[in-house]
């Protein structure tokens, strides 16, 4: 059922291109390099493949919820209980995502530009615009998402066109050097971020018109592109070896950057599209974990019950060893990511599948007026 607060699917498209495209663009781009080298592209092409044939279980599920809310529906097909229980998984495993999205950019910053910055302040100040983002609601995180994606883009089309002049395509040479088996074991990283488009799911009954599969297919193929951009420009300007040493590839691709002889050093523009594709990736995630909990219409139910978790967990992932937390992040985060999203669609395919139909009761038991009706006939 949709309320005021809607969007069009233009915006959640471009809602999904921001903190998919983060991820993809940025977070998993270390781990393909490491895992298959020079042939990384190819994982990430083979992701595309195969999670395109994911996606008509993602249509399936989107169709048999009719674009409703699927908080409702869930509760109307396995109980208020149980409902009540995947829901909440759901909702701190979207906080969890959040956590480490922010632990992630704050490592960055402190070790590019803000190195004696102290850690704790960073950490507060981002958490309270963040939570500040997804109380706001889904109107303001749409207008800010539209907003900041603009620069993003223009910038990302910026770099790419200007650091043409030092990039070497001879490096992607030899093609499957290493065989197949790297590449299929490198598809689950970029996998893991495509599988997130289930997130769209959650949000399906704020979409102003009806989605179609070719929606899903589009930010498909653009998330690729967003995947495969940083990552042959990586190997194009460092080579495969020298590119699987850095942690943030996008970001020293920036570092390459110049102008003439007297326009250099442009990678404090990375700056502002880390930033804000970290700022609209938590607070959206944390605005879907308010959604699942039915927790968007109460502020202060939302401070009280979402954001001590997600202090927590961030203050927690603040204080483990930067070593330990970038193992977490580049390799067992991704793949539980993974595992654990398509765990849902074919969790939701089954409920879908099998549940008995609903005896026209809403999610309390009542029956519905209808219903009453017609029985008040029959006597």
């Amino acid at each position: 059922m949709k309320n005021m607060e809607s969007i069009s699917i233009l915006h959640a498209l471009l809602l999904v291109m921001t903190f998919i495209g983060l991820k993809n663009h940025v977070t998993i781009i270390p781990s393909i390099l490491k895992a298959v080298g020079r042939d990384g592209w190819a994982s990430v092409l083979g992701a595309t493949i195969s999670t395109f044939f994911w996606l008509f279980l993602l249509v399936y599920i989107h169709n048999k919820t009719k674009q409703g809310s699927v908080r409702e529906w869930l509760q109307q097909k396995i109980g208020k209980v149980g409902a009540t229980i995947v829901l909440y998984i759901i909702a701190y495993f979207l906080i969890i995502l959040a956590a480490f999205t922010m632990r992630e950019t704050l490592l960055w910053i402190s070790t590019t530009f803000l190195p004696e910055t102290p850690m704790l302040f960073l950490f507060l100040l981002y958490l309270l615009l963040t939570v500040y983002l997804a109380t706001a609601g889904l109107t303001a995180i749409t207008i800010a998402n539209t907003l900041v994606l603009a620069g993003v883009i223009i910038l990302g089309f910026f770099i790419s066109i200007v650091n043409q002049k030092v990039k070497d395509y001879e490096l992607l040479l030899p093609f499957f050097e290493h065989g197949i088996n790297p590449i299929l074991k490198g598809m689950i990283y970029p996998a893991s971020g495509f599988v997130e488009l289930l997130i769209l799911l959650f949000l399906q009954h704020k979409i102003k018109n009806q989605m179609k599969w070719y929606h899903f297919a589009i930010i498909l193929l653009i998330l690729t592109g967003l995947t495969c951009g940083p990552l042959v420009g990586a190997i194009t300007e460092f080579g495969p070896v020298e590119a699987a040493k850095q942690r943030y590839p996008a970001y020293e691709e920036w570092g390459l950057g110049s102008i003439g002889r007297f326009i250099e050093h442009m990678d404090f523009f990375s700056i502002y599209q880390w930033l804000t594709g970290t700022f609209i990736r938590v607070g959206f995630l944390l605005y879907i974990s308010a959604e699942l909990l039915n927790l968007t219409e109460n502020k202060k139910e939302f401070w009280k019950k979402l954001a001590p978790p997600f202090a927590i967990i961030c203050l927690s992932l603040v204080l483990i060893k930067d070593t330990t937390f970038l193992k977490l992040n580049e390799y067992y985060l991704l793949i539980v990511t993974f595992i654990f999203f398509v765990s849902l669609s074919i969790f939701f395919s089954v409920v879908a599948m099998f549940s008995k139909k609903s005896t026209n009761k809403d999610p309390t038991g009542q029956e519905s007026g209808e219903q009453q009706s017609k029985q008040t006939e029959a006597r």
